[in-house]
């Protein structure tokens, strides 16, 4: 179940991004098969992807105080833009934005569906 509303939680940020970030930013071609599919990549990837590679920079997120989290972040939204070619993202505040709107949602998703 937890699953399935993270998949939920990443395609409605992905579709919040596309909506409120200015045209060249975030484009997505196609409906809401995209967003779902883009959700359900994007959480597979943090799943699996992203905390290997917490893992391996942990010393440059000490040195930085966390601030290397935004640049692993970044990371795993371009990675789901390599994969799903229907996903563009330009410019690199088009990708901060998106990381801010994508852990904005999922952190609202987890406080909703805490027990």
């Amino acid at each position: 179940m937890r699953f399935i509303v993270r998949i939920l939680a990443n395609s409605l940020a992905i579709y919040l991004a596309a909506y409120l970030i200015p045209s060249p930013g975030v484009k997505v071609n196609g409906g809401w098969k995209i967003f779902l599919l883009a959700g359900l990549i994007l959480t597979i990837i943090n799943l699996f992807i992203r905390p290997i590679l917490k893992i391996i920079s942990l010393p440059l997120i000490i040195v930085t105080l966390g601030l290397f989290s935004v640049a692993i972040n970044i990371f795993t939204v371009w990675l789901l833009t390599k994969i799903l070619p229907d996903l563009s993202i330009l410019g690199f505040w088009a990708y901060f934005w998106t990381i801010i709107i994508v852990s904005a949602t999922n952190t609202v998703f987890d406080w909703l569906t805490k027990k």
